[in-house]
């Protein structure tokens, strides 16, 4: 019913910055909250950032804290995420999740809806 496609992955150098972008379509009056989380190599999915559909709450995990930024497209139906200062740490396969059920906005398990990402590398 929701449908999210990334956008904006590639390959940078350590330091750089890179703007990801998340296209929202179907269904998006039932969405509370959409969130950014990365894959990386060999490891389990985990959470980057969150905001409220509305925009008005934004929520980060640790090492995204003074980097990244996640933000809305008012005008339309596009969530972003800005990164900077990006490390070789940060590679992987960035994900937009759409979430519905309003509570635990950094809790991939809590999340409906997903893309199929867009990979990031980072190189030192």
């Amino acid at each position: 019913q929701v449908r999210l496609e990334e956008s904006g992955g590639g390959s940078v150098e350590a330091g750089g910055s890179l703007r990801l972008s998340c296209a929202a379509s179907g269904h998006t009056s039932s969405i509370y909250a959409v969130g950014w989380f990365r894959q990386p190599p060999g490891k389990e999915r985990e959470s980057v950032a969150a905001i409220s559909w509305m925009g008005s709450r934004k929520y980060y995990s640790e090492f995204a804290k003074g980097r990244f930024a996640i933000s809305r497209d008012n005008a339309g139906n596009t969530l972003y995420l800005d990164m900077n200062n990006l490390q070789p740490e940060d590679t992987g396969v960035y994900y937009c999740a759409a979430n519905e059920r309003g509570s635990d906005y950094l809790n991939p398990s809590n999340y409906d809806y997903w893309g199929r990402g867009t990979q990031v590398t980072v190189s030192s």
